[in-house]
């Protein structure tokens, strides 16, 4: 997506936003400009051409999911099929929100996003790998990069832990605790 400050009311329009369900937002992602006026697919938006179709990892630009906070636009992304969001830069509260619902957010320096956007044009359809085991991130064409990320952040992706999963880990201390202290039911 060759666009900076893409914000979450652009990934996910405040009108599809009526429910609580995680899921069922992919068919709404980025509305505004992937339907033309009559709700038909408009052709020349980057994720409805044929070498978009099934991707995992969007490579975008500066600044990505600025705007109002609101969780629903991970999850759009994700009911989509994206698992990894790469970009220089996130806004915060965006950035933090894909690690709580199990996406990779890559910050990468701008050179090496735009050495990105380049290669994918050049050998669409584009392959990309991030690879959050051994931190890297390549392609069948020689590029590598080191995926920077927190040790903590890492481990819940990397075992599928949202906030009750974490939780769960540490079950048994919780129940030796409660049973310590009379609290056990």
């Amino acid at each position: 997506m060759d666009r900076a400050n893409v914000d979450t009311d652009q990934i996910i329009p405040k009108q599809f936003l009526k429910r609580i369900e995680r899921t069922g937002f992919g068919e709404f992602l980025f509305w505004d400009w992937a339907r033309l006026e009559d709700g038909s697919p408009n052709p020349e938006f980057e994720l409805n051409r044929p070498h978009a179709e099934g991707a995992s990892i969007l490579l975008a630009r500066r600044n990505f999911g600025c705007g109002s906070s609101r969780e629903h636009a991970p999850w759009a992304l994700e009911d989509y099929g994206f698992r990894v969001i790469i970009a220089p830069s996130f806004a915060d509260i965006f950035y933090n929100n894909c690690f709580k619902n199990g996406m990779l957010p890559i910050r990468l320096p701008e050179e090496q996003v735009e050495e990105l956007f380049q290669r994918a044009a050049e050998h669409a359809p584009y392959a990309l790998t991030a690879d959050l085991e051994s931190q890297q991130l390549t392609d069948a064409h020689g590029f590598s990069a080191r995926i920077e990320v927190e040790p903590f952040r890492r481990h819940c992706l990397l075992h599928g832990l949202d906030d009750i999963g974490q939780t769960l880990e540490h079950e048994d201390k919780i129940s030796q605790y409660e049973a310590a202290h009379g609290l056990a039911s």
